[in-house]
């Protein structure tokens, strides 16, 4: 009997290697617990016919000899990532019988280490939502209540590691959708910095903060798979050359005592939840207590973050979703007089987000408005940038809540996009200055019962990935 719950990949692979069960085990152990939690849960979108077949070539690779760290671990994939031969469909009807054609440079990386794709998990329709609400093929459910969400757009995802369905996953992250869904479920979540690992082959949504990452319940498998992964890629325009840094933020060479940034006045804001505050403060006081220094720090663009984000997100999407027209992309409707009506193809096939968010990234692009909003937007984005650069001078690593409440109910906000639109507060600015962020498990609150999770956000600098790792290790004790 594999203990699935304390599994690791390292666990795994040891394991492999000493011949305490094959990959072939591990993946009939994980497609069971699916077959008997995914009705409820709904994280995948898909199951993988030949994950059997995936294990087997896995247990040829161990038993040669030549198995890499991740050889034979499985991994759940998100809707928008391209598996080539595989379906597609970023949680859309226009693109639901799309196949990839070819693999995200991610998925070819992950394919030298051998390991066993279990399915494509669901998502917010082309990753636009916060809860996976928004999904054309039904709602994902939070695996530790299912009348509450998982959060989004990575709830897929999310809810197969939270929910025992996978070891780890991928998802992408453009203004929080791996950490807030990781922070709803209780794992860890990682956006790493913007051009660090390659967009190419990922479903465009907002081309300049679109990020993939790792979700995973251990910081340190989070870091494995972030290591295979990353690096430059000459497909990606945006792919960073050189993504190390040798230095830590502030120049301390003691991970041992870091200096952490608190940004107490934007935590003062309002309308963030007292059981978040609490656990936050709580959080601190454990940091204090590890041998970390807590500096007061201030980031006073950071209110200007949603609305930033909301002007240029949009624009993106309009830019991106004109491709998934019916012609290039798309599914295609034939009308009454029997010639393909391209108009009925993109509102049948795209849901009420989507649209949303086309029509205001139009608006904003458009002659007469392109000043007023979009340019005033990134102007914006760059103080927020500053702010952050400025706050790196003093202090190795800053500290916040990752979400503003725990996971809520089933169409709690699904009506009032504003309300869903403000869950991202602590995540957004992050994509914005294309900084690295992790999210990690730091409570609960009871809600009738149930422990609902609460997540604590280290964002770090520029490629000073290897810094959150450390602080997100120290806090969890790994």
């Amino acid at each position: 009997m594999i203990n699935l719950e304390e599994l690791t990949i390292k666990k795994a692979h040891d394991a492999f290697l000493k011949g305490n069960f094959t990959a072939v085990d591990l993946a009939k152990a994980y497609l069971e617990e699916i077959k008997k939690k995914d009705d409820k849960i709904h994280a995948y979108l898909e199951i993988y016919d030949d994950v059997l077949n995936q294990a087997k070539k896995a247990d040829e690779i161990i038993k040669s000899g030549k198995a890499e760290l991740l050889t034979g671990i499985p991994i759940s994939i998100k809707d928008n990532i391209l598996i080539k031969g595989r379906k597609a469909s970023a949680g859309s009807k226009i693109l639901e019988n799309y196949t990839a054609t070819y693999d995200a440079t991610v998925i070819e990386k992950l394919k030298k280490e051998g390991v066993v794709f279990l399915g494509r998990t669901n998502m917010d329709e082309f990753a636009m939502g916060g809860s996976t609400e928004n999904s054309a093929f039904g709602p994902t459910k939070n695996p530790m209540d299912v009348e509450r969400v998982p959060g989004g757009s990575s709830g897929g995802s999310v809810a197969s590691v939270a929910g025992g369905m996978a070891l780890v996953a991928l998802g992408s992250d453009t203004g929080g959708s791996i950490r807030q869904p990781a922070s709803f479920c209780g794992v860890v979540g990682f956006k790493p910095t913007y051009g660090v690992v390659s967009r190419y082959g990922l479903m465009a949504m907002g081309s300049s903060l679109d990020q993939i990452g790792p979700i995973t319940k251990t910081v340190e498998d989070a870091e494995i798979l972030f290591n295979i992964i990353k690096g430059n890629d000459p497909k990606d325009p945006t792919s960073l050359k050189d993504s190390s840094r040798h230095l830590m933020s502030s120049g301390n060479l003691d991970t041992k005592c870091l200096k952490i940034g608190v940004p107490y006045d934007f935590l003062n804001v309002g309308g963030i939840d007292k059981d978040i505050l609490d656990s936050f403060n709580e959080s601190i006081e454990k940091l204090k207590k590890l041998g970390h220094e807590i500096i007061k720090i201030e980031l006073p663009n950071l209110k200007y973050s949603l609305a930033v984000y909301y002007v240029i997100t949009p624009a993106e999407v309009s830019s991106n979703m004109a491709r998934y027209d019916g012609m290039r992309f798309g599914k295609k409707i034939i009308g009454e007089n029997g010639i393909e009506d391209y108009y009925i193809s993109r509102k049948e096939g795209l849901g009420k987000e989507v649209k949303r968010r086309i029509i205001l990234g139009t608006y904003v692009l458009s002659a007469g408005y392109y000043d007023a909003y979009y340019n005033k937007a990134n102007l914006v984005r760059e103080l927020i940038s500053e702010d952050y650069k400025k706050a790196f001078e003093k202090v190795d690593v800053i500290a916040t809540p990752t979400t503003p409440s725990v996971a809520f109910k089933i169409g709690e906000k699904i009506g009032n996009p504003l309300q869903m639109y403000l869950e991202d507060i602590f995540t957004v600015p992050i994509n914005l200055a294309g900084v690295p962020a992790i999210s990690v498990p730091s409570g609960f609150k009871i809600i009738n019962g149930k422990k609902m999770p609460m997540g604590l956000q280290f964002i770090g600098n520029h490629s000073d990935e290897e810094m959150l790792f450390k602080i997100a290790k120290d806090f969890l004790c790994e």
